[in-house]
């Protein structure tokens, strides 16, 4: 689906052919998530993973140019097979809403992010929606490994 950019936010949504659980287990296991987030050619390492309201998520993303970039995150809100809010703590900051809603198999995820300032928006908002398109494409293909 197109993604929509709003003031300060950027919403991709995304239907995967998989169940809620096994789209749900992607997101919160740090194994499974490790394989996937981030943009194509993006790698991680994961050094806090507590997925519990009020957790520490402390990883360094590899960029495929060979420049690190360390995230500290805290995760605000966790509804089992529902929703996982994810508060970014660096610069730039931003509110990560995952809601996920299953229907015969299928698995709908709405990535909504939301910046707390304009102005780190406006720098990140050139190459967000697409980055975020890579970041689903990664989720679906890790999806479909786990799957077969």
């Amino acid at each position: 689906m197109t993604p929509i950019v709003g003031k300060n936010e950027v919403i991709n949504s995304r239907k995967f052919d998989f169940p809620l659980e096994l789209v749900f287990k992607a997101w919160t296991t740090p194994e499974q998530l490790a394989r996937w987030w981030g943009p194509k050619g993006f790698t991680n390492t994961f050094e806090e993973f507590e997925f519990t309201p009020g957790g520490h998520w402390r990883f360094v993303m590899h960029g495929p140019n060979g420049v690190d970039y360390p995230n500290h995150s805290v995760f605000e809100e966790i509804v089992p097979l529902e929703r996982i809010v994810i508060r970014h703590l660096n610069t730039p900051e931003f509110l990560l809403t995952a809601t996920f809603e299953g229907i015969d198999g299928v698995t709908k995820v709405t990535w909504r992010q939301q910046f707390m300032k304009s102005a780190a928006f406006n720098q990140a908002k050139s190459f967000l929606a697409e980055a975020n398109e890579q970041n689903l494409d990664r989720l679906n293909d890790l999806l479909s490994e786990c799957s077969g």
